[in-house]
């Protein structure tokens, strides 16, 4: 099918956010003409040695952040992995406004279909649209994703698990250095995990990508900031709960025509949402 619908949507904001740090690059270019000399630096190979000592030491950081998948995890991952499956091979198809006319359906209605796939399968799943403010440092953003929050002990608080479908293109940026484009192919496409391994994951690329913009004698944009990463999936997010839908069988057993037609509207899978904020700890 050529591109992943994901990616098709992603890489206008991913052209925006490349044109930015071009232009970021050549001012820094320009500011720096005449300072370099030519000659060799007599630290540069130890700094050289440093450099490679630093992003050895990110490669271990970012596996071990990654780490062993728990089974709940693994099970979320194969039920999300399978209900894309099911979406991008069947006549999925949307009719709301943010439909690009190049793409079959937009992104948001993949993440609908996904959340009500797994809540059909018995995960507490929820479309999930977080939100920040602009503050000193960073500017305001959004970002929407999936959750799933997992409860077998009605007394400990529910685990909270991340579901990102394009988690390696939001860290992905142009002219990255070799150390940091390692670091970015390391990271999975479709990212199913903890919050705390996602904060461990930010961390790890965050740190590592101010290493690469310095590298490039460039200023480390705002939007690749921890704090903004992290607002991503990490701030106080609404979830939106699509409508369990009914199923054929049980709507022909219903003898009323109008309640079968109240349950037919209840289902609908883009017009039913129940909205709820969840903060994230």
């Amino acid at each position: 099918m050529g591109k992943g619908i994901e990616e098709m949507e992603m890489s206008l904001s991913v052209m925006v956010l490349n044109f930015f740090e071009e232009l970021e690059r050549g001012g820094e270019k320009e500011r720096n003409n005449g300072w370099e000399t030519g000659d060799e630096d007599e630290g540069s190979v130890g700094d050289a040695m440093k450099d490679k000592d630093f992003w050895e030491a990110q490669s271990r950081l970012l596996h071990e952040a990654l780490g062993k998948y728990s089974a709940t995890e693994n099970r979320i991952r194969m039920k999300t992995e399978e209900a894309m499956r099911k979406f991008k091979s069947g006549n999925s198809t949307c009719s709301c406004s943010n439909r690009m006319s190049s793409i079959k359906y937009c992104r948001n209605c993949m993440l609908s279909q996904i959340t009500e796939f797994l809540r059909q399968a018995g995960y507490n799943s929820a479309f999930c649209k977080s939100k920040w403010r602009q503050s000193p440092e960073i500017p305001s953003g959004e970002h929407r994703y999936i959750d799933v929050m997992e409860s077998k002990n009605h007394k400990k608080k529910p685990i909270r698990v991340v579901i990102e479908l394009n988690f390696r293109a939001e860290f992905e940026m142009a002219r990255a250095s070799n150390g940091y484009r390692k670091l970015v192919n390391t990271l999975p496409e479709l990212f199913v995990g903890k919050s705390e391994k996602v904060r461990n994951v930010i961390k790890v690329m965050c740190e590592s990508a101010k290493k690469c913009m310095k590298e490039n004698k460039m200023y480390m944009a705002p939007w690749r900031k921890h704090e903004y990463m992290q607002s991503k999936w990490m701030v106080t997010a609404e979830r939106l709960v699509p409508e369990i839908s009914v199923p054929e069988p049980a709507m022909k057993a219903v003898p009323n025509p109008e309640m079968r037609n109240k349950l037919k509207r209840e289902s609908l899978l883009t017009s039913d949402l129940h909205c709820m904020a969840i903060e994230v700890v």
